[in-house]
């Protein structure tokens, strides 16, 4: 509901402004309202992200368009899926695929809730920093609430935690996938906006303790109710703990595989991605479960997801192209020139409409969508790009947590086997919904935290 009456709003500014020809420019504000319009239609109907995106430019071009654009569109098409930096993509994916069925996630769970099991709200936390801790590697929200919620689910059977704040915590961890680094989110801004992949890579270290930070603050404030028996819990030895490390040290090498070398200077991401793969198949070697059905079922759903991924791409391509063509670009930046805000209400202007889009629409068909219009307005306020990518994925983050049609949280419904209601994660995630809300208002107040890391790495 917030969604449409924002969009709507946000129809009626663009219909006024062109009634009362505040600078407008010529804009083609009949085209613009009938995009919207369709665009709407086709999300509201269900129909496929990606076909939605082809058929609405080629509805779009051949109404609008007094250009021949059909012969433009294997070229359009070609150019990002023969990009270097997108092999990174599958190859980030099939990692992580690997990884979950060598067993590297439980043995990473496992290891953490020996150091956090008595603090209070001892096991939401290893919720936390395990799926942080896992992202680092995977790549991907939806793998990381996936493959966390599968693992740490089982050991909240009998125990006194709420439910909806054990789900509210995997959900909120699950959607540090795509923040922090190498999220795969990163590497399709860097592709549209032609920015520096591992420079984001950078300016996301900051944000992301500062939202792991925040998550955790959460579960303290509500550890009374959430985890009362947390402090009866035994004792372990300090001996133990110690040796439990030994279960991170295969996950500790993965990321400075991955990490490391994109850090150093002696890998792209793309290849470092590579790297991963190898390194995870080591790891399944290791743990005598490397076999070709493992290797064959972890690629069928790589490819699968990439398919989808590049569905969708290409049909952002397409549009964005037609959009292009007939100046809604253009347009929309000399609408919003027009508007009598400074530049930080602008930025709030754009985040609202990120955050009422999330809450219908899939995070990665928003930023394919939206970033080669929104981006030019951003850098013509004198915003830096490089903060605007580490914006622009937290609030995908958020699109992916945001009830009602937040993926990760009904990947985590179809994982209960207690039959509970979905409302449990939808009442369990608002609590991290408003502090990562919060987190994007502490980045805009203070974006060194993000630009920090950067500027001293360029230095």
């Amino acid at each position: 509901m917030i969604a449409i009456v924002f969009l709507l709003i946000l129809v009626g500014l663009i219909a006024g402004l062109s009634l009362f020809g505040v600078s407008s420019g010529g804009a083609p504000v009949a085209e613009i309202l009938l995009l919207v319009g369709l665009f709407a239609v086709f999300f509201g109907a269900g129909i496929y992200v990606g076909a939605a995106l082809g058929v609405l430019a080629l509805i779009a071009g051949f109404t609008f368009s007094d250009r021949p654009f059909w012969l433009f569109i294997g070229q359009t098409i070609w150019n990002p899926s023969s990009s270097f930096v997108l092999v990174g993509v599958p190859l980030f994916l099939l990692m992580g695929e690997i990884l979950l069925r060598a067993g590297l996630s439980e043995r990473l769970y496992r290891s953490l809730n020996v150091w956090m099991n008595r603090l209070p709200g001892g096991l939401l936390h290893t919720n936390i920093v395990a799926s942080g801790v896992f992202s680092a590697i995977s790549g991907s929200s939806v793998a990381t609430a996936a493959t966390m919620g599968s693992v740490a689910l089982p050991f909240f059977k009998g125990t006194r935690y709420s439910p909806d704040m054990v789900l509210g915590s995997l959900a909120a961890g699950g959607a540090l996938g795509n923040l922090v680094p190498p999220g795969i989110t990163f590497i399709i801004y860097g592709l549209i906006t032609e920015t520096s992949v591992g420079a984001l890579y950078l300016a996301a270290i900051g944000p992301s303790i500062l939202v792991v930070a925040l998550f955790i603050l959460v579960i303290l404030l509500k550890a009374r109710t959430a985890a009362p028996v947390d402090r009866e819990l035994p004792r372990i030895p300090f001996a133990q703990k110690l040796l439990s490390l030994v279960d991170l040290a295969p996950t500790a090498l993965l990321i400075f595989l991955v990490l490391g070398t994109i850090y150093g200077g002696l890998a792209t991401p793309t290849e470092s991605a590579a790297l991963g793969v190898v390194g995870a198949i080591a790891f399944a070697a290791f743990e005598r479960k490397l076999t070709f059905r493992m290797l064959n079922e972890a690629a069928e759903a790589t490819a699968r997801n990439t398919a989808m991924i590049g569905l969708i791409l290409f049909g952002a391509y397409l549009l964005n192209y037609v959009f292009t063509a007939l100046g809604v670009p253009q347009a929309l930046a000399k609408i919003v020139a027009g508007l009598p805000l400074p530049p930080w209400g602008i930025i709030l202007l754009i985040i609202g409409f990120y955050l009422a889009l999330g809450t219908f629409m899939e995070g990665f068909s928003m930023i394919v969508t939206t970033i080669p219009i929104v981006f030019p307005l951003v850098t013509a306020l004198g915003y830096d790009p490089i903060w605007f990518g580490v914006i622009v994925v937290m609030l995908v983050e958020i699109a992916l947590i945001s009830p009602p049609d937040g993926t990760v949280l009904y990947v985590l419904q179809g994982m209960r086997r207690d039959g509970g209601p979905i409302t449990d994660v939808f009442s369990g995630v608002v609590p991290f919904l408003l502090v990562y809300i919060l987190a994007i208002v502490v980045l805009m107040l203070f974006p060194e935290i993000a630009l920090w890391i950067p500027g001293r790495a360029a230095m």
